[in-house]
C-alpha cells in the first residue's frame, strides 16, 4: 500500500510518496498556489502519476489557518461574552508591546467592539452557576448577530472552564437560529483559566474556521474524485494528526502544521541514527523554524503566538522568524542592510525565478555567490536565471557603492545572524548549550546555510537528512494520531491527596481513550502521557512536570517541580507549590516508514560532477561539485564542496568534513 505526505508551504508544495511493501520513496516539489493551495497540491499528485485508489493514507500539512490569521482575511466574527467583559480582547495583558516605545499601540483585535456582545450571566471560579442567560437576552443577541451578518461567533464566558453550562446553552440557541454561522465555545477550544488567552484563542479558532472548512472540504472532494476513499489526516501543532473533519471544527490546532511535521520527522531520524539531542533548523522560502529536541523529546508550550495574536493551545515549542530563501534584502534608515521579514513568496518569487520579482533575496544572493546551481529546474518548472539575480543584487550594491559579490555575501551573512539569534532564543535562553546538540538541517534553503550557523554557535556537527527539501512532508508520514485533554484545577499540593490526583488523571485518560477508540485504535496501539502545570504559590506562570510512575506521593510531585524549576532557572527552593492544570496526551500509534539506506556502490570520484567558482567571504574559490545520490555509505570529503540534489544544495565550507552514514544522512563535522 502507498502513503502520501503533502506539505503546503508559503513558496513550495512538497510531496513524499512511500511504498510500504518495498520501502521505496518518491518525492515531488511544485510551486505553491496562494490563491488556491489545492491547485499546487493536485499538480504535484499529477506529477507523481499515482493512482489515489491505491493510496492507503494521506497526511497533510497546511498553512491556510496561519495565513488567514496573519493576512486578516478571515470570517466576519462576533463575540458573545459575560456582561462587563467585552473589552477583555482589547485590554489584553499589561506588558508593553514595544519595550522602549511609550507610544506603541496594541494590535487591532480581530473583532471590532460593535460585534462584541454582552449577556447577563455568571459562573463562579468553582463552577457554581449564579445566573443563567435569560431566553429574552439570548433572543436579543441572536437578532443582533443576524442583523450584523456575521459568519462566525465565539462564545466566551467567565470561568467556563469550570462549568460550561451557560456557554453550551448560548451556543445551542445561536446554532438553532443561525445554522449557517460557525459557532465555538471557549470551553470546547481551550478549557483552561486565564480569560484573555482563552477568549483570544477561541476568537482565533472561529475567525479562520470558515476558510479552513472550505479548503479542507475542497481538497477532500478533489481527492475523492480521483479515487481516494480514506479520511485525510491533518497535521496539528502538537505533533500529532487529526482527521480533517475534526480540524474543520478546531482549526486553531493546525497553526504550526508544517513546522511540527518537520520536528516529528527529525526526532524520528535522530533517534534511529544516534543523534537524540538536536536543534532542528528548517529554512524554507518564507520563514525559518527552529526547535530543541532533547533525548528524542521536543519541548511543548502553551504560550504560542500567531503574529501578535496569542494561541494558547498545546503546541511544540517552535521559534519561527521571517527569514527564508525568499526574504528580501533592503536598506533601512542610514542605509543599514536588512533581510526580511518581507518575502517575495511564491508569487512573484525571487528575481532569479524570472516571474516578475525584482527585489534581491537570499536565494538571489546564493545564486550570485555560486552556491546554488542554475542548471536544474527548481520545483520541476523554475529555471534559475543568474543574470536576473546578479542584476537585483547589483542594484542594492550600487546604493552602497560596493562590489556585487560582497553585497551577496553580506546578505547571506546577515540572514545567518538572524537565524543564529532564533536558535539562541530556544537554546541558550532556555538553559541549553547549543554546543551539546547536533544541528539538524532541512528545508529547501536549510542545507545551504547550516554549516555557517553551526560555526557561529560553535556546534561541532550538522546532519542533513535524505530529501531535505521535502523533509516536512516525510515527517507527516511519521506522526501518530494525538489527542490532548486538559482540566484546570488550581490547588496547592498540600491541599490535595495523591489519590485525588490519580482520580482526576483517570477521568482525563478515560476521555482520551474513548477518542482513540472512536478513531479505530485498539488498546495495544494506545499510549498515554500525563503532566502537571505547576508553579510556586504567587507566581504568574507555570512549568510542565511529568506525572509518571516515578511519583508515588505528593512529596514526590513537589520534588519533581523543584527539579524542573532548577533545570529551567538554575535555582529552586522548598517553598509551597500549587497545581494549575492537569494534562493527558493520548497517542494512536501507527506504522512508521522505514528510513532510507545509503548505497554501498560507488566512489567519491564517481560522485564528482564538476567544479564551480564559489565565493566564500567574497573570495572566489574553486569548489568541487558532488551528486548526493551517488555518494556511497562511509565516504568522506573535505570542504570547500557543494553537494547537490533535487530541491537543495548542501554547502560544505572550509574547516568542515562531510560523510555519509548508514541511513544516507550527510553528517558535517567542524574541525574534523
Amino acid at each position: 500500500m502507498l502513503w502520501l505526505g503533502i506539505d503546503v508551504g508559503g513558496t513550495f508544495t512538497d510531496l513524499v510518496l512511500y511504498d510500504e511493501a518495498t520501502g521505496a520513496i518518491r518525492v515531488e516539489k511544485t510551486p505553491s498556489t496562494p490563491r488556491d493551495h489545492a491547485e499546487g497540491m493536485m499538480t504535484g499528485i499529477g506529477r507523481l502519476a499515482v493512482e489515489l485508489g491505491r493510496v492507503e493514507r494521506i497526511a497533510h500539512g497546511t498553512t491556510v489557518a496561519t495565513n488567514t490569521a496573519l493576512e486578516r482575511n478571515g470570517a466576519r466574527t462576533a463575540v458573545v461574552t459575560t456582561r462587563g467583559f467585552r473589552d477583555v480582547l482589547e485590554v489584553g495583558r499589561g506588558n508593553r508591546i514595544v519595550l522602549y516605545d511609550i507610544k506603541a499601540t496594541r494590535p487591532r483585535p480581530l473583532v471590532p467592539r460593535a460585534l462584541r456582545l454582552e449577556v447577563a450571566e455568571r459562573t463562579l471560579f468553582d463552577g457554581t452557576v449564579v445566573r443563567a442567560p435569560a431566553p429574552e437576552d439570548l433572543e436579543r443577541v441572536v437578532q443582533a448577530l443576524r442583523t450584523a451578518g456575521v459568519e462566525a461567533v465565539a462564545v466566551c464566558f467567565l470561568h467556563a472552564y469550570a462549568n460550561d453550562e451557560n456557554e453550551r446553552r448560548t451556543r445551542d440557541a445561536i446554532a438553532k437560529a443561525l445554522p449557517d454561522v460557525f459557532v465555538s465555545t471557549s470551553s470546547e477550544v481551550l478549557p483552561e483559566y486565564r480569560e484573555y488567552e482563552r477568549f483570544a484563542t477561541t476568537v482565533l479558532n472561529v475567525y479562520v474556521a470558515p476558510r479552513v472548512r472550505r479548503y479542507l472540504t475542497s481538497i477532500t472532494a478533489r481527492l475523492a474524485a480521483q479515487g481516494y476513499r480514506q479520511p485525510v489526516a491533518v497535521m496539528t501543532s502538537n505533533g500529532g494528526t487529526l482527521p480533517a473533519e475534526r480540524v474543520v471544527e478546531f482549526p486553531v490546532h493546525s497553526m504550526l502544521s508544517g513546522p511540527a511535521a518537520g520536528v516529528i520527522g527529525a526526532a524520528h531520524v535522530g533517534r534511529a541514527s544516534g543523534h537524540p539531542d538536536l536543534i532542528t533548523y528548517d529554512m524554507g522560502g518564507t520563514s525559518t523554524d527552529v526547535c530543541v529536541v532533547r533525548d528524542g523529546q521536543f519541548a511543548m508550550t502553551t504560550e504560542g503566538r500567531v503574529g501578535p495574536l496569542p494561541n494558547k493551545v498545546l503546541q511544540i515549542e517552535i521559534n519561527s522568524i521571517g527569514a527564508g530563501g525568499g526574504s528580501i534584502a533592503w536598506l533601512g534608515a542610514g542605509k543599514f542592510l536588512n533581510v526580511g521579514p518581507q518575502s517575495a513568496g511564491a508569487t512573484p518569487g525571487p528575481a532569479c525565478y524570472g516571474r516578475g520579482g525584482e527585489d534581491p533575496t537570499v536565494t538571489d544572493a546564493n545564486v550570485v555567490l555560486g552556491r546554488l546551481g542554475t542548471t536544474e529546474p527548481l520545483g520541476g518548472e523554475i529555471r534559475l536565471d543568474p543574470e536576473r539575480a546578479r542584476t537585483a543584487v547589483a542594484r542594492l550594491a550600487g546604493e552602497l557603492a560596493i562590489d556585487v559579490g560582497r553585497m551577496a555575501d553580506g546578505i547571506v551573512k546577515l540572514a545567518v545572524v538572524k537565524m543564529t539569534g532564533a536558535i539562541k532564543e530556544i537554546s541558550i535562553m532556555r538553559g541549553h548549550d547549543p554546543r551539546a546538540f547536533t544541528l539538524f538541517a532541512y528545508g529547501g534553503a536549510g542545507p545551504l546555510h547550516a554549516a555557517f550557523i553551526a560555526a557561529e554557535l560553535q556546534m561541532s556537527r550538522v546532519v542533513v537528512p535524505p530529501m531535505p527539501g521535502n523533509f516536512s512532508a516525510f515527517g507527516l508520514l511519521v506522526a501518530d494520531v494525538r489527542h490532548d485533554e486538559v482540566r484546570t484545577r488550581v490547588a496547592r499540593t498540600a491541599e490535595l491527596t495523591f489519590a485525588e490526583l490519580e482520580g482526576l488523571f483517570g477521568e482525563l485518560t478515560a476521555k482520551a481513550r474513548a477518542r482513540l477508540a472512536d478513531d479505530g485504535f485498539a488498546p495495544a496501539s494506545m499510549r498515554f502521557e500525563a503532566s502537571l502545570d505547576m508553579r510556586y504559590v504567587g507566581q504568574a506562570f507555570e512549568l510542565s512536570v511529568p506525572f509518571d510512575a516515578s511519583l508515588a506521593a505528593m512529596k514526590d510531585v513537589d520534588r519533581a517541580f523543584y527539579a524542573a524549576h532548577e533545570a529551567r532557572y538554575a535555582h529552586a527552593t522548598a517553598d509551597p507549590v500549587e497545581i494549575v492544570s492537569l494534562r493527558v496526551s493520548a497517542y494512536g500509534l501507527g506504522a512508521k516508514p522505514s528510513l532510507p539506506r545509503a548505497t554501498d556502490v560507488g566512489s567519491l570520484r564517481a560522485a564528482r560532477i564538476g567544479e564551480r567558482a564559489v565565493l566564500f567571504d567574497a573570495v572566489s574559490t574553486p569548489t568541487a561539485l558532488y551528486a548526493r545520490d551517488r555518494l556511497p555509505s562511509g565516504v568522506t570529503l573535505d570542504g570547500p564542496a557543494l553537494i547537490e540534489e533535487a530541491g537543495t544544495t548542501t554547502v560544505v565550507p572550509h574547516g568542515f568534513r562531510a560523510r555519509v552514514d548508514a541511513h544516507a544522512n550527510l553528517v558535517l563535522e567542524r574541525g574534523a
